[in-house]
């Protein structure tokens, strides 16, 4: 068996683990931070929404030696804005200018064509309305918070309601997170995008589900027991799915590390970038949210109940009674010397048995005649 695996089964077997539960202060004041700074770079820089949000124009160009760069700096001349360039297989430019209305792009498009040097009619304009963006956009919100409410519902029915706030908590966590990273790194956000945002929220659902499952099935009857309080079993909850959601994680982590920076840093396909980074940024900060927000916060929540608390009340009454025991075991004295009546036992048992085994012979005591 592998190091790996052999760690996973002494971790489902409980034989080691790791205290997430008694450490979770410190993981909360990790997330808070990650988050302040995800929402200081959302309201600092915002994000760079796409044609598709915001509208504006797209223009197609026949096949050019013009390199990405310097169609970028044209465009930018051109319209006064910054221009995503892509180039296409077969040698043609897409360049998207945001914000733009059909006099503006009519301008821009006789500008590129001068600086390309070549006919107007060559390259082709389409535009994106704002309205159509907004459209869009709202929609794009809408389904996130129907996604959201289905989630709490599902939860709630086939769990508890603690753990339907745990998980509604760690999504918005996720979701703050990744958009905070599209805020500073400065991606544009498409519709891409927005279909890599729900696809992480399933794969963190589904790691937090995982855990969730184990703790509802292992806390039954709880309180008819001293030995382990909710925390307790939570943390043996986490610590038994560890490894599988760590490899989990890993190898959809894998694909989508190719198609981020293979695909879209080292061979320049900047149309992978807008969904690739949300679902690489989702789906390690889902992750880590089920493993460090979602159950602990759980674990907080259930120890608030009274019925819980008379429970962590004796469990360490116990285990304060049996370390009180423990320590006086080890402080009696243990002699080596022989106890005094045994001793005495020793020498006189041996001295009497001769006198009674003559009068069991039916010798006379007194003298002879």
């Amino acid at each position: 068996m592998s190091k790996l695996g052999n760690l996973g089964a002494r971790l489902h077997r409980g034989e080691i683990s790791y205290d997430f539960i008694g450490h979770r202060k410190l993981w909360y004041g990790i997330s808070i931070l990650i988050t302040i700074t995800a929402i200081v770079g959302l309201a600092v820089r915002g994000l760079n929404m796409g044609i598709d949000f915001q509208g504006g124009a797209v223009f197609t160009t026949e096949k050019t030696s013009v390199s990405v760069s310097q169609a970028e700096d044209y465009a930018k001349e051109a319209s006064g804005h910054d221009a995503v360039v892509q180039k296409l297989g077969n040698g043609t430019l897409r360049i998207q200018i945001a914000g733009m209305d059909t006099k503006q792009s009519d301008q821009i498009k006789n500008d590129l064509a001068k600086d390309f040097k070549v006919d107007p009619e060559t390259i082709a304009a389409d535009l994106v309305g704002p309205s159509w963006g907004d459209q869009i956009a709202n929609k794009a919100w809408q389904g996130l918070a129907i996604f959201m409410v289905l989630v709490v519902i599902y939860l709630a029915i086939a769990f508890e309601w603690r753990m339907a706030i745990a998980a509604l908590v760690a999504l918005i966590h996720d979701i703050t997170i990744t958009v905070g990273i599209y805020a500073l790194v400065g991606f544009e956000v498409t519709p891409g995008t927005v279909i890599g945002l729900l696809t992480i929220l399933g794969y963190s659902l589904y790691d937090t589900v995982v855990v969730f499952d184990s703790l509802k099935e292992q806390t039954k009857d709880i309180t008819k027991q001293n030995r382990w309080t909710y925390s307790d079993i939570a943390n043996r909850s986490i610590n038994s799915t560890l490894v599988r959601s760590i490899n989990t994680t890993v190898v959809a982590l894998l694909p989508v590390a190719g198609l981020l920076f293979i695909g879209g840093g080292f061979l320049g396909a900047g149309t992978l970038n807008d969904i690739s980074l949300s679902l690489f940024v989702g789906l390690a900060a889902g992750a880590y949210s089920s493993i460090f927000i979602a159950t602990p916060l759980v674990a907080d929540l259930k120890e608030r109940e009274p019925a819980m608390k008379a429970l962590r009340k004796r469990v360490l009454a116990k285990r304060a009674q049996a370390s009180v025991e423990e320590e006086m075991a080890d402080a009696r004295p243990v002699s080596d010397e022989p106890d005094d009546d045994a001793a005495a036992h020793a020498v006189v048992g041996p001295r009497t048995q001769p006198a009674s085994r003559g009068r069991g012979r039916g010798r006379p005591s007194g003298k002879r005649r």
